[in-house]
């Protein structure tokens, strides 16, 4: 059964192309296979060879994954209605009560959160204020008090605000009255004649009628002449007095200025840390632009999904996404050793001693008996050429060469060779590259016991071009190792034509090991920068990676 769940299909860091393109290609296979929603991601920027390829197939871009930890976009969240600053605490206080929450937000312009308020600051306008000046304080609009009282307004501008003055109830004879009304002040008072005159005399900005009483025409004409406003109410004048409070617009009483929010893209963990130090029941979480997207409470991060994944092209934890820890592994498809990476469960896992992942996932092609769209077919094809750098490498097999030739016709390419030899030049351009460019297009990090260290490779049909980077490369390894916490560093400059490397060694222990690994004894075991010479060497799994492991073990 389809479902609306995202599972993305990932390769390693630091992406090469057949880590970009199976993952592209697999995620296809899976969506025509299952009808569910999956989604090719990259762990890391687009090579300048991958570019090449998916621009030439006029391929999009898979999604970028920095870190697939649970983020607040993975849990459910409660779409719920913010309210602006000129909203009644009557009005907020029924909209609380009819969802059945605590806490709203409060909305500027565009959508944009300039507060919140709780039940906690309701009840305390309510409990706590004994000011009654406060409704012209708070610059209540009077179509607020006209909806809190349920009233009329008979003489007057609904749309107006109240700008100052008290509220007070007209419980004397008219003599005692002119003593305490003062200019601005708000009356609430019954329907005797004398009383409603008397107010409007003593300049107040509005009386409220109580007990559905009409106001005669001579009090509306003098109250029309005098500037009063005139509200007829069917609530008695103890009622009045009680509700006038819930008039006042939540903008006076709402949180304003740092507002513990969050967004889409935080992640859980973090979430949590803030819920466990503020005892709000309720968050706000606002989407990428700012904007006002819901509420998640505690009870929300119960609902979390981990992030689903495929891994294609590695298995081994320092070369996956960050955040893999925190997240569910449904596959693995790749072409190397057996890595590190645990599971929770059980998972498929398909291996196969081939030159690319994408040999093995145009195989799944066609024990799916899926057709392969051309540009599918025009990457699957493109992967295995860059990893077995056009059929050279020794890491190629009949398999792989075989499928790429029947990829080949799928995606109308007539002449492998001439695709190959543009693929790669695109690839190489070396020369406008810093030294950081050159050593990220294609570097791994691995681990053997308690040591980490990484190999990197770029290849090039030029000697020059190679040289160059060499260049460039040989003056910032020591920073280059020591920023991706290797203890050592090897990194290949292969010349696809040559079919030979030149490898830069970087790090304690570095020039003993390769020496070891490739039994060059020229290199002096206390070496800890330098290059060597292999030739026939320009597979890193196959003839760099299990000859360095062999070394470490005879340390």
């Amino acid at each position: 059964m389809a479902t609306n769940r995202v599972i993305s299909v990932v390769g390693h860091k630091n992406p090469d192309t057949d880590s970009i393109c199976s993952a592209v290609a697999y995620a296809n296979l899976k969506r025509e296979v299952t009808g569910e929603h999956y989604q090719a991601g990259r762990a890391g920027a687009v090579n300048p060879e991958t570019r090449y390829v998916l621009d030439y197939f006029n391929v999009e871009t898979p999604v970028y994954l920095d870190d697939v930890r649970q983020r607040v976009k993975d849990i459910e969240i409660k779409e719920l209605e913010g309210l602006t600053e000129n909203v009644s605490m009557k009005k907020a206080w029924e909209y609380m009560h009819e969802r059945k929450v605590v806490t709203l937000a409060i909305l500027g312009r565009h959508e944009k959160m300039i507060g919140v308020l709780s039940m906690g600051d309701i009840t305390r306008s309510y409990m706590e204020v004994y000011d009654n000046q406060i409704i012209g304080k708070a610059h209540t609009p009077y179509q607020n008090i006209l909806e809190t009282v349920n009233g009329t307004m008979v003489v007057g501008n609904a749309e107006e605000c109240v700008n100052g003055g008290k509220v007070l109830i007209a419980a004397a004879n008219p003599d005692v009255m002119e003593q305490y009304i003062d200019e601005g002040d708000i009356v609430l008072l019954g329907n005797r004649y004398e009383s409603q005159l008397c107010a409007i005399e003593m300049k107040a900005a509005c009386i409220i009628v109580s007990n559905g009483a009409q106001t005669s025409l001579t009090i509306k004409k003098i109250a029309e002449d005098r500037g009063c406003k005139v509200i007829e109410s069917d609530y008695d004048t103890y009622t009045l007095a009680r509700l006038m409070n819930q008039s006042i617009p939540v903008g006076y009483f709402m949180k304003r200025g740092e507002i513990d929010s969050f967004t889409y893209n935080d992640f859980l963990d973090d979430v949590k840390d803030v819920m466990a130090e503020k005892r709000h029941r309720y968050f706000p979480v606002l989407d990428g632009q700012g904007h006002y997207a819901g509420m998640i409470s505690r009870r929300n991060l119960l609902s979390a999904q981990k992030t689903q994944l495929i891994l294609v092209d590695h298995n081994e934890k320092s070369q996956a996404v960050p955040g893999l820890a925190d997240a569910e592994i449904l596959e693995i498809i790749d072409h190397h050793r057996i890595g590190n990476i645990e599971t929770m469960g059980p998972v498929f896992f398909r291996n196969q001693p081939v030159g690319c992942t994408a040999t093995i996932v145009y195989q799944m092609y066609l024990e799916s008996g899926v057709q392969i769209p051309p540009a599918i077919a025009g990457l699957l094809l493109s992967a295995i050429l860059s990893d077995t750098l056009a059929f050279r490498s020794p890491t190629c097999t009949a398999v792989d060469k075989n499928a790429a030739e029947a990829l080949a016709q799928i995606a109308d390419i007539t002449n492998i060779e001439e695709y190959a030899v543009n693929m790669f030049a695109a690839g190489s351009d070396l020369a406008n590259r810093s030294a950081q460019e050159i050593f990220f297009m294609d570097f791994k990090k691995f681990k053997a016991g308690e040591v980490d260290f990484g190999v990197g490779q770029i290849s090039s049909m030029s000697a020059e071009e190679l040289q160059g980077a060499k260049e460039k490369l040989m003056g910032e390894m020591g920073h280059l190792c020591e920023d991706q916490n290797c203890n050592m560093v090897f990194f290949m400059l292969t010349n696809i034509m040559e079919t030979s490397s030149e490898v830069i060694y970087c790090g304690p222990d570095s020039g003993k090991l390769i020496g070891l690994g490739f039994n060059r004894e020229e290199i002096a075991p206390e070496d800890t920068l330098g290059t060597v010479n292999l030739e026939g060497v320009i597979s890193r799994k196959k003839q760099m990676i299990p000859k360095i492991m062999e070394a470490f073990q005879n340390l």
